[in-house]
């Protein structure tokens, strides 16, 4: 999957996924394989469900877990589509073998 790149200094994370780009803090993160093949995670589940109800699911994944875990970095980590990213973006073969749907796997 092609991915497009910005250099956005002022994201307000590290890295961000919004279809079809990959936004970045600085250009030397292009060199990080594990950051870009935890974002292209985020492309392939974004294109997947076609791209805003993505959107909508992460959100309405993060607010439930705001409030179970009164903790924005909490929360954060345990939406699924992050906890899928996160737990296969050090295998940078990933994509090429996951199935449809994987984030589902994480709930």
């Amino acid at each position: 999957m092609k991915a497009f790149f910005l250099i956005v200094s002022k994201i307000p994370a590290n890295a961000m996924a919004v279809y079809p780009f990959i936004l970045l803090k600085n250009k030397f993160q292009k060199e990080d394989l594990v950051l870009i093949n935890h974002e292209r995670i985020h492309l392939r589940q974004q294109l997947e469900l076609l791209i805003i109800p993505f959107y909508l699911l992460y959100l309405i994944n993060y607010v439930i877990n705001l409030i179970k875990y009164r903790n924005h970095y909490r929360a954060y980590l345990n939406i699924s589509f992050e906890k899928e990213a996160y737990a296969c973006d050090q295998n940078l073969n990933y994509l090429k073998s996951r199935k449809f749907f994987s984030w589902i796997n994480y709930f």
